[in-house]
């Protein structure tokens, strides 16, 4: 495993299209700029429950759900190409599958060297329920994490 920023070169980004991604993208960019580094920009889309209650025909739920991933994927191709505006090597991946599990594969897969991730701050009645994805992260990465507070709201 390798640590300093002198030889981090592959970063991975974790976006969830909340209201701080776009400050943890900044961050990244911020970091992978003055690092030489390429930025992985990855979304994982959870496995689409059936809509309870609703009787939809497959084609239905395909259709709505291949919608949404067209829309996401324009959005992270999107900010992959403002990156490289920014002089920055940048990727977008959209990847279906449990979001801790998913990520850390790909982060294995991608060979990176940080993984950055944002943290909503949720209650702990939150955290009980539905769980922390940074801290999930946090507890099972092999290569270092850098986690951006929810409560910054501008770079």
């Amino acid at each position: 495993m390798r640590f300093g920023l002198d030889i981090m070169q592959n970063f991975l980004v974790a976006i969830d299209f909340s209201e701080i991604t776009p400050v943890v993208i900044a961050q990244a960019e911020s970091l992978a700029a003055a690092t030489k580094s390429k930025l992985w920009l990855i979304h994982i889309a959870e496995p689409e429950p059936d809509f309870v209650g609703y009787q939809t025909g497959p084609q239905t739920e395909r259709d709505y759900i291949a919608h949404k991933f067209r829309k996401e994927h324009r959005q992270l191709q999107k900010w992959a190409e403002n990156s490289r505006q920014k002089g920055i090597d940048a990727a977008a991946l959209l990847i279906q599958g449990p979001i801790v599990e998913t990520i850390l594969a790909q982060a294995q897969k991608l060979a990176v060297d940080l993984i950055v991730v944002g943290s909503h701050g949720h209650s702990g009645l939150y955290k009980a329920l539905v769980g922390s994805i940074s801290e999930g992260i946090l507890q099972k990465a092999d290569c270092p994490v850098m986690v951006i507070p929810g409560r910054l709201k501008t770079v």
